[in-house]
């Protein structure tokens, strides 16, 4: 790893730790295609390169997810309660997705996550629109049954579901942005536990991975990306508390397009350097 792979990882990690304790991701979006150039670079083939940096990346964010969700919750937003039956059934299904990961090509990972982040971000911006306020109320089995789509794409995707989680909270279960970003950080932390060790399960005995690997997951990649991440998600999510709940949706949703556009390969196809 050359010093310019290291200064990618710790400011890939930063931004993602600030733009995740902001928006509730865990900032997966941001590690993984940063990460997938890097390996590649070093020699790792497409398919092992992709799923080192989905699995490398759920364990950054289960590191960024535990700090913004601490912040969170000395802001009183997080509901511990939606968060534990949300996470623990999210936590099961990551595994099943990341075991089913390991039998599906990366480029057709990565435009399904593409996909599935633009249908999000145009959903969410109609929802900003209509401007409904609704409560979210007493709804376990709710909350359970939306949990298996959003660990199955956390442990398919090496995310921590955020990219689906906010839009399911605000637009279907009725949560206020400011909450719903808090709630999907702490959801996270369940969620990619599973995927954690789906890929790392999964990963073991593979050829051709990077030196100081468990399974799918490289530590010195971690270290990197982690330590910056974590510091830079407190700030993040002190400042969601200080941002109005329409102009915070409406980051999301740039954010959100950005992200799928990136993925499907639309940028690339345009010969555009974003």
């Amino acid at each position: 790893m050359t010093a310019a792979d290291i200064f990618i990882l710790l400011a890939t990690g930063a931004v993602a730790g600030f733009t995740g304790g902001m928006l509730g991701l865990g900032g997966a979006f941001i590690m993984t295609p940063l990460q997938y150039f890097v390996y590649t670079n070093m020699g790792l083939s497409a398919d092992v390169a992709i799923k080192t940096a989905f699995g490398t990346s759920l364990l950054v964010v289960l590191t960024i997810a535990i700090s913004a969700a601490w912040r969170h919750h000395r802001e009183q937003a997080v509901e511990w309660r939606v968060a534990v039956i949300m996470g623990g059934c999210g936590m099961i299904f990551a595994l099943v997705g990341a075991t089913l990961a390991n039998h599906i090509p990366g480029a057709a990972l990565k435009i399904v996550f593409g996909a599935i982040a633009i249908i999000s971000s145009v959903r969410m911006f109609i929802a900003t629109r209509e401007l409904v306020e609704a409560e979210p109320g007493n709804k376990p089995f709710l909350w359970a049954a939306w949990a298996i789509p959003i660990g199955l794409f956390s442990g398919l995707l090496g995310v921590g579901g955020g990219v689906l989680l906010i839009p399911i909270l605000v637009i279907v279960l009725k949560f206020k942005m400011h909450h719903a970003v808090a709630n999907s950080l702490a959801i996270i932390i369940f969620t990619s536990i599973g995927g954690i060790i789906g890929y790392t399960i999964n990963g073991i005995g593979v050829a051709d991975r990077l030196s100081y690997s468990v399974g799918y997951i490289n530590l010195t990649s971690w270290v990197l990306l982690a330590i910056p991440g974590a510091i830079l998600a407190q700030v993040g999510a002190a400042a969601t508390h200080r941002i109005p709940r329409k102009l915070l949706m409406y980051i999301f949703v740039i954010v959100l397009l950005y992200i799928g556009l990136r993925m499907i390969g639309i940028f690339e196809w345009l010969g555009w350097p974003l």
